[in-house]
């Protein structure tokens, strides 16, 4: 309580004008310079020939040396731009820590400058540390531009499922944790004292030595005490609000501003927090820094703006800022109706979609995979559609199995295209889930499709080719013909080639192409009638245009409430996960969390 105590005296010297400085920053990073980097990369796309990146053409885009140069220019940009709130932050708590106040101009002019020292060759490594680094530990440090990254949620899936991968992750951060609190002060160094960010690096891992254990107590306890207090002041906000819904609990109008009056608070409160995690976490670093300089007895060196800058001038700065702002607003809005009069933009009111949900590899979470016991589970949880794979075995026949090889799921050391069906409908493949489900059969993709025209229930079916196959395209639609089932499956393959395969047999099935990476136009991908996109390259913009152009969206595989509900916000029209009961509750609850929710309800039950 007490360093928190030290922060906040440190953050009220200045605090208008880091808060001028942090809506500023944040304006501009929302209205401007995301979309300049945005299409910076689209120029980049368009500049070596790609209309749209996928896991098929994404490594030759990334080898292209135009690629390579462009995207190293981008990412100094960023980090440069980065750098300018890191910066500023870091003068502003030296000014602070003086008892100086100062104004948004002289910050500003101060965070500029600094950060172009990023473009000196001993500080290329600045990039790594800004871009990956603190944004990756994620511990409160990172600048709201970078703070974002985060690991596609099927990475994530499949480390958790390896061993290896884990012991391997769990090393690697260790080592990157190591890294920021060797680290930890070089950006003081750097911002305050004028070093190059290698010079910074020696001198932070200097101070740091036989600290840094203590410092990142220090640091996780303030973030900890910060984030409580900030929870308590939501409850706290939110019983305020709904008090007043309590004592006019007879007017229907009156109970309906306390719901509204929640909504806003918690988006309010939600930004103060977002716009302040990085001043709050550079005060707490600020303050350790200052008290190992004098435990060293090293002389603290402190800094000056540039240039003396007016109060006068201060204001002239603050209308320009204005009038840019003002300026690129009228712009975005000019852009937009331009967006709609050429059919770049869709102002539709969309007609409600059914947003459906599909069991991936059947009840996977709860039986073994792609068997007939996860089947009849996914119809019993109440599965809109059930997603599986399906392969050639040798004799032509298509079984619904996913691994090219029997070893994980049968126990059996054997490709599927060495052995008949036959021999593969005799393995026992529910015993390496559970010892209930010994005895548990692949099943052929017929076997299949008769339950599910049994149970009313639609199949994903997924061709996994493994380049050995005859006829495998041909061989599965004309089952789905002979079987009637047409109106009620698609036909979905990672492998694009596949899909106009498909197309070329039949113009009439339905076909989905999985992408675990989208990115640009990919409704010009005429082989897929709809799209399955791995959660993390889902953006608003994306599912807005694949829509626009008459084609669905399906989401693979979120499986958290957080994920879950970024679906659901986003408007998917189907998502693919593991936990079918979890999926259908997050669409049918209130969007508000559970905690928040029992919360309301109990304050509106005193």
């Amino acid at each position: 309580m007490g360093k928190l105590k030290s922060v906040c005296r440190l953050l009220r010297v200045n605090w208008q004008t880091m808060a001028g400085f942090q809506i500023l920053y944040k304006l501009l990073s929302y209205m401007l310079f995301t979309p300049l980097f945005r299409g910076i990369f689209q120029w980049i796309m368009k500049a070596t020939g790609y209309e749209y990146l996928t896991i098929d053409n994404i490594v030759p885009f990334l080898l292209n040396p135009v690629t390579i140069i462009m995207l190293m220019v981008l990412l100094l940009i960023m980090t440069a731009y980065t750098m300018v709130d890191i910066g500023a932050v870091v003068y502003l708590l030296d000014q602070s820590f003086q008892g100086i106040k100062v104004n948004l101009a002289q910050m500003f002019c101060f965070a500029v400058v600094n950060a172009m020292k990023v473009f000196r060759g001993k500080n290329i490594i600045l990039a790594f540390v800004v871009l990956f680094l603190i944004p990756f530990l994620n511990i409160g440090a990172a600048s709201c531009y970078v703070g974002s990254i985060s690991v596609p949620e099927f990475i994530l899936d499949y480390m958790k499922n390896s061993a290896p991968l884990m012991i391997l992750s769990a090393v690697v951060l260790v080592i990157l944790g190591r890294l920021l609190l060797r680290w930890l002060y070089a950006f003081h160094y750097f911002t305050l004292e004028g070093c190059d960010y290698a010079q910074a690096r020696k001198k932070s891992a200097q101070m740091s030595r036989g600290n840094r254990r203590k410092d990142l107590i220090v640091l996780l306890g303030t973030q900890l005490l910060l984030s409580v207090l900030f929870i308590c002041a939501v409850l706290a906000g939110i019983f305020v609000a709904v008090l007043p819904g309590r004592i006019f609990s007879g007017t229907g109008l009156i109970s309906i501003i306390p719901a509204s009056v929640v909504w806003v608070f918690l988006a309010v409160a939600f930004h103060i927090m977002w716009a302040f995690a990085t001043p709050v976490s550079y005060a707490c670093i600020s303050l350790m820094y200052y008290g190992h300089k004098k435990e060293r007895q090293e002389e603290i060196v402190h800094v000056k703006a540039p240039c003396p800058v007016r109060r006068k001038m201060s204001r002239n700065v603050i209308r320009i800022a204005a009038g840019v702002f003002l300026t690129v607003s009228v712009a975005c809005c000019s852009y937009y109706l331009y967006g709609v009069c050429h059919h770049k933009f869709s102002i539709q009111i969309e007609y409600v979609r059914t947003m459906e949900v599909t069991a991936h590899r059947g009840a996977s979470a709860r039986c073994p995979e792609n068997t007939m016991a996860a089947f009849k589970e996914a119809a019993r949880l109440g599965a809109d559609w059930i997603e599986l794979d399906v392969r050639q075995c040798g004799d032509g026949q298509i079984v619904v199995v996913h691994d090219a090889n029997l070893k994980r799921v049968a126990g059996v050391d054997k490709n599927i295209r060495e052995m008949d069906y036959g021999e593969i409908s005799r393995l026992d493949a529910g015993s390496y889930f559970a010892p209930e489900f010994a005895g548990e059969r692949i099943p052929s993709l017929s076997g299949v499709i008769d339950f599910a025209k049994k149970k009313g229930i639609q199949l994903n079916i997924e061709l996994k080719p493994s380049g050995h196959e005859q006829n495998f395209e041909q061989c599965v639609v004309d089952l789905i013909r002979a079987e009637n089932f047409e109106e009620n499956c698609v036909v979905t393959s990672i492998s694009y080639e596949t899909l106009e395969r498909v197309k070329a047999y039949d113009q009439d099935i339905q076909t989905v192409y999985v992408m675990s990476l989208a990115y640009g136009d990919i409704t010009k991908l005429a082989a897929a009638d709809h799209f399955s996109i791995e959660a993390s390259s889902i953006s608003r913009e994306m599912v807005a245009d694949i829509h626009y152009a008459g084609k669905r969206v399906y989401a693979w595989t979120p499986n958290t409430q957080e994920s879950i509900s970024r679906m659901i916000e986003l408007g998917v029209d189907n998502i693919v996960t593991d936990d079918v009961t979890l999926a259908k509750e997050c669409i049918y609850i209130s969007r508000t969390s559970d905690v928040v929710t029992e919360y309301v309800k109990w304050l509106q039950s005193i």
